[in-house]
């Protein structure tokens, strides 16, 4: 696997930086996440990943966590500015013991900034890096996604790919470094097509009124008879002309680029008259550019995505995505299928990797520094 033999630490956390480390052990690396000495992990995405139960802010849990990072490739911290300091844990001081580290900072803010020290979730996040502002329907408020944009996109799939580049530039210089991640950037980054065609032919209306924000026509989720919705991108006038064919409509009762309001209330009476899979059944195999709005059920068993094995059902009976992107020769596999790891299971493994004998291991245990 691409990743093979790579060892990464992940600081215990939710969302951001477990999924950076799942996309790590996805694609080959050992990923050892480092919690809380509580008996118990809400993570949703530790699975196949070891588990060290430690308390890092005792001075034996954080000298056991330099030990473990001085053969370690990868650090993942998700801390706000300052907290690994104050543990004796930065960057000054553990790629001083390892020169090869690569120290990855994953924060909402940055490590410096008026807003360095503040907390946050993806909501925040997406609202300062300018994104929030674009999204959303016509006379509404600004629509967040869920948390995909900062948390995920912007935030642990952009940690990822620094990671990986940081790796790369190892084998040149030697040399680990640090890798600032934060959300509000790696949203706004992520955001880039958005925000540099601004002064395209698209934008210009406010938000919900332009051709890629619900404003048009042709470009919109419809509700069916069964209370389904199908998703309508028929930007290209050829895409359209096959949308009309479809929907039994001319150009002159539904123009392209023109009456985007009256066409909309003509596609939403049309879709209407039938199911989704009635709709499907006219528009699968064309250029139309028209598909089902699916479920997480529904994707799973669409012809499409069985063929491709796109999901797979995790160790916890729940659908979950297959890793991605596939490469030839060192294809990914998802950890999603491994059972996951009880809390601090594979403690004293890890513990006697790093040489301390059982005596020494007790003694932590008793001082509730491991569990």
């Amino acid at each position: 696997m691409a990743l093979q033999g790579i060892k990464v630490i992940e600081m215990g956390g939710l969302a951001p930086g477990p999924f950076c480390g799942m996309v790590l052990a996805d694609f080959g690396a050992t990923v050892i996440r480092v919690h809380k000495v509580l008996g118990y992990d809400l993570d949703c995405l530790a699975n196949g990943k070891k588990s060290l139960a430690l308390n890092v802010k005792h001075p034996k849990g954080a000298e056991v966590l330099r030990r473990l990072c001085k053969q370690s490739d990868v650090l993942i911290e998700p801390f706000r500015r300052g907290v690994m300091e104050k543990l004796g844990l930065g960057p000054e001081v553990l790629m001083k013991d390892n020169p090869k580290l690569i120290y990855a900072r994953l924060t909402g803010y940055g490590q410096y900034g008026q807003y360095s020290k503040m907390a946050g979730h993806d909501i925040n996040y997406t609202a300062v890096s300018g994104l929030l502002s674009l999204l959303g329907r016509k006379n509404g408020k600004p629509t967040p996604p869920i948390n995909i944009a900062a948390d995920f996109g912007g935030g642990g799939l952009m940690c990822a790919l620094g990671i990986v580049m940081a790796l790369f530039e190892r084998h040149t210089s030697g040399l680990g470094q640090i890798v600032d991640s934060n959300m509000v950037e790696g949203t706004a980054y992520l955001s880039s097509w958005l925000f540099r065609s601004q002064k395209e032919a698209y934008w210009g209306n406010p938000r919900g009124e332009n051709i890629l924000d619900t404003g048009a026509h042709f470009y919109d989720t419809y509700e069916t008879k069964d209370g389904k919705y199908m998703a309508v991108g028929a930007l290209e006038p050829q895409f359209y002309s096959l949308l009309l064919k479809g929907l039994g409509f001319t150009e002159e009762e539904a123009p392209h680029m023109e009456c985007f309001e009256q066409s909309k209330k003509l596609f939403t009476e049309r879709f209407k008259e039938k199911t989704q899979k009635q709709w499907c059944d006219i528009f699968d195999g064309t250029d139309a550019c028209v598909t089902p709005v699916l479920s997480i059920e529904d994707a799973a068993k669409h012809l499409h995505n069985a063929e491709r094995q796109t999901f797979v059902t995790s160790a916890d009976n729940i659908i979950a995505p297959t890793a991605a992107p596939r490469l030839s020769r060192t294809p990914p596999i998802t950890k999603a299928t491994e059972i996951k790891e009880e809390c601090g299971q594979h403690t004293i493994e890890i513990l006697r990797s790093m040489k301390y004998n059982m005596e020494e291991i007790k003694q932590l245990e008793r001082d509730d520094i491991t569990l």
